[in-house]
Parts: structure tokens; sequence; C-alpha cells
């Protein structure tokens, strides 16, 4: 049974969304966010990133930074740029990207289910992000930014969304970097609000789609409030933490691709032919090569693209791991040819979310920044379903998720 609930969320007025609304603080850099909240009060990356308030460089981690948080997000309140709904809510926000659009419910997820793993992950935390988010949690005794879950298709939740997107939306919005579509819709009627609330306890579980350290920080930053309450009852605010429930159906995870430094020692003939050991390799030429299929890579080195078949025995089809392109690349090449333990910390390695276009791997190898570069076929969201139900753990960077979720249009106070 998954619970949920519905909140007063903390919104900015029509008028000032999209100024105050931003990207997600961990897809930008400090120097990003200054450039682009630049002669703007308003930006919620004041709140999310407020080293901007500071000289450059500034620690981001710094303790005064944090404060600042806390003193910005209580400085949009007593301005009106941010202000809280009289009474509890769920919200549709619906996102479009290159004409597709995606349906999600804004709703306040329990924090015993991530706890209990009926909140399933797919990826693996560093306690250092989850330290980070937890501290900005802390300070500010919210939850600023939404995570990202994903559920099983349901019909008759999406004709409740439907009843409420066939009317005008809150918010309206294109977003000014990435041009993708934003739209918002509150549903405040009783009935609804108790309907969706049975449905989804008839969920044995929900996915965490994109946000694991967030979804962390705030289960974490929960538990820690309840076992320091005396009192604790178990219904109190900050029990739950915001989470943004798309259909599984409706979502599509793009490649993410790897740029290496070097060939390990290796010429490029020698590289090539190691490879062809476990790969049927083809030259594709000087035009751009995109993997047709699972299993199918493709390769961009000294200026040539090719296509890497993996052969039979690379890979276990049983194996909800091993038949993952990811696995079979950072098996048979990143760590068996190219000497790449350990993605997560090996300097010689970076990755490049999908979105950026395997143009992006052509521009990095060519400038000599890096040698080769690799893509992959994107995962499905049925393997990323799988492998979570099978209590089993992506690689690191399997996934990158589009559209990213927009910060700023809704809030969540883990005090009522």
């Amino acid at each position: 049974m998954i619970t949920i609930k519905p909140f007063k969320g903390v919104r900015p007025p029509h008028k000032l969304v999209e100024e105050v609304s931003s990207r997600p603080y961990d897809v930008l850099s400090s120097e990003e966010a200054r450039k682009e909240a630049k002669g703007n009060e308003k930006s919620l990356y004041r709140i999310i990133r407020p080293e901007i308030d500071f000289p450059e460089g500034t620690d981001e981690h710094d303790s005064r930074v944090y404060d600042k948080a806390a003193e910005n997000f209580q400085l949009f309140q007593d301005k009106g740029w941010l202000v809280q709904d009289s009474k509890d809510c769920y919200y549709v926000y619906a996102q479009e990207m290159n004409g597709k659009v995606q349906y999600g419910l804004v709703v306040c997820a329990y924090v015993p289910d991530y706890i209990e793993g009926r909140i399933k992950k797919h990826e693996l935390t560093r306690r250092d992000k989850e330290e980070d988010r937890m501290k900005h949690v802390r300070v500010n005794n919210a939850n600023i930014e939404p995570v990202f879950f994903a559920y099983k298709d349901n019909d008759e939740l999406n004709r409740i969304i439907a009843k409420y997107t066939d009317n005008k939306p809150v918010y309206d919005f294109v977003a000014p970097i990435d041009g993708f579509g934003h739209k918002f819709w509150i549903i405040d009627n009783e009935q609804d609000i108790q309907r969706i609330t049975e449905i989804f306890k008839g969920f044995d579980s929900m996915y965490i789609a994109d946000g694991h350290h967030r979804s962390a920080a705030a289960a974490l930053v929960g538990a820690e409030k309840a076992k320091n309450n005396p009192n604790h009852r178990g219904d109190e605010e900050y029990n739950y933490f915001m989470a943004v429930c798309f259909p599984a159906g409706q979502l599509t995870i793009i490649d993410y691709n790897r740029v290496v430094k070097d060939l390990n020692g290796l010429t490029k003939e020698q590289f090539l032919d190691k490879i062809s050991q476990h790969f049927d390799v083809e030259k594709k030429g000087k035009e751009i090569y995109t993997p047709a299929k699972l299993h199918n890579f493709s390769l961009y080195l000294d200026g040539e693209w090719y296509s890497l078949t993996a052969k039979k025995g690379t890979f276990d089809d049983n194996d909800p791991i091993g038949v993952l392109d990811v696995t079979i690349s950072s098996n048979h090449i990143l760590d068996e040819i190219l000497g790449i333990k350990d993605l997560r910390s090996d300097k010689r390695i970076d990755f490049v979310g999908g979105i950026r276009g395997l143009g992006e791997l052509k521009r990095r190898v060519d400038s000599g920044e890096m040698a080769v570069a690799l893509a992959l076929y994107p995962v499905t969201m049925d393997q990323l379903m799988n492998i979570a139900d099978t209590g089993n753990i992506m690689p690191p960077k399997t996934t990158w998720f589009e559209p990213k979720l927009r910060s700023g249009l809704v809030i969540h106070k883990l005090e009522d």
C-alpha cells in the first residue's frame, strides 16, 4: 500500500511564476545559476543556489550559504512572491517536450514508504550529497524542490487528471533555456482528493525516476524529526515529502553517454582490435551514428563513427543488471580495455546526457579534451522497474530523464 496526502502548497502568484521558477539545483553550476538569476531578485536560485548572493568562489556548502537559503525563503514569503494555499490540495503538473506531454500528480509521499522500500530506488546515493540536501531541507523546514516518481499506469487516475487538464491551467509558460512547456492545475475537490488517495493505497510500490539524493534527504530529515519529537504521532507534516508522480507509460528515458580522456596507452588500432573480441565492429564514417537497438553502441574515435554490436556471451538475458548496455560497455570496454574501474570516482571519464545530442560527444573528442566517446541505447522504463522490483541497483550514470522538473511551481512546508 502506498500512502500519499494532499498539502497546502506554497506557490508563486500567476504573474510571477516565470520570474520565480527555475531549473533544478543539480543541473547547473553556481556560475550558471548566477548568470541566469542576474537582475532577478525573485529567482528561486536565491533559495536553491544561495551562494549566488555571495562573492564568486564562495563554497556552496558554507553554513552561511544554507542560512541565506532560509533567509531568502522567508523573504520570498514576506514579499508575496511565494504564497501558501489555504487548503490541502493535490496538483497536476504537465510538461511538454518535442510535442510530447506527460502529466504528473504533485503529492506528499510518505517517509515510511521510502524507509521500508515501497518507494523503490534503482541507484545508489552518496552520503555527502545526501547530507547537503538534508541541510537544505532542515534549514528551510521545507521541501523546496520535488522529487520525480513513476507509478504503473492507472486508467482511473488518467480520467481524474483529464477532468482538470481540460480546463485552463493556473500556470502555462515555456521555459527560456530549454524551450520546454510547463502547465499546472489545482485539484481541490474533496471527492477527487479522497479518490486519488484511495487509488494510491491500491499500489504496491512507486519508483524513483529522478532525484535519489533528494528523496533520501527528505526521508531522512522526516525520520530525524520523528525521532526527536517525544510526542510524535505519525501524521505530522514532516512525515511526508513532495513528489511529482507520473504514469510510467508516459515517461521516456534518454541515453546517458560516456567520454574518456585517453585510450589507456593503446593505439587506435590496438583499441579497436581489443573491442572486436566482444563486439562486431562496423565503421560508419564521419556522419553521426546513433545506436539502433539494445546491445548496439556508437563509438566515436579519431574523426570516425563506429557501430558496435555485442556478441553472444557478453551478456546474460536472465540477469537484470548484466543485460543492461551500461553493464556490457562498463565490463568489456571501460574496465577491461580502458582500465576504468569506478565510474563514480575515475577522473578520466565524464558523462553526457543525451539531451545534448551526439554532436556534443563529437565536439568533445574533436577538441582534444577527450580521446573517445561511447553512446548507448537508452534503458527502458520496464527495465528500470524490473531492476527496482528485484531489489537490484543500476550501475552509476545509467538513466537520464527529460524534461527535468521545473522548481518553484510549488513548495511543501514540513510544518502545516
